[in-house]
């Protein structure tokens, strides 16, 4: 296998400017232990969660379970300030910028410290913890989207 190239290591430090969670189109994917942590977080059960937050969105043939967005293409829960549901979020949203799309080289890096000002500064992540996110979203399958039972 080949050595990557973040094999020593990659220094990010989150600067909470929201620039991954604003301003652009995207999907936030949930798994089971997302959507545990959300509707707890903001005092829902699941299936009204998922009818006010959650939007379906096809890819493979399947309907999969993503929180929506606003028109402006914001998170839904981003507000003034930050995210609204910050310590239930998504492994998607915590796990950023260590992202198989990202990471697939040194150029995608370099690409991506180009939008976000947090790639570059902050401590050293270790290959062993990048691993361990890549590998942490592996270990979850993406819910599918069911409006009539909530999620599946």
């Amino acid at each position: 296998m080949e050595t990557p190239f973040f094999a020593q290591g990659l220094r990010f430090g989150c600067t909470r400017c929201s620039r991954c969670c604003r301003h652009d189109p995207g999907h936030v994917f949930l798994t089971r232990t997302d959507l545990d942590a959300l509707t707890a977080g903001v005092g829902l059960d699941e299936k009204t969660f998922v009818g006010t937050y959650c939007r379906p969105v096809t890819m493979g043939g399947r309907a999969l379970l993503s929180l929506k967005e606003k028109p402006n293409y914001d998170c839904i829960f981003w507000e003034s300030g930050g995210c609204r549901v910050y310590p239930h979020r998504p492994f998607q949203c915590r796990s950023f910028p260590f992202w198989s799309s990202i990471l697939a080289s040194e150029s995608d890096w370099r690409r991506m410290g180009e939008y976000c000002p947090g790639i570059g500064r902050g401590r050293t992540h270790s290959r062993e913890e990048i691993e361990a996110w890549l590998a942490g979203r592996e270990g979850e399958p993406v819910l599918e989207f069911s409006p009539e039972r909530g999620a599946e």
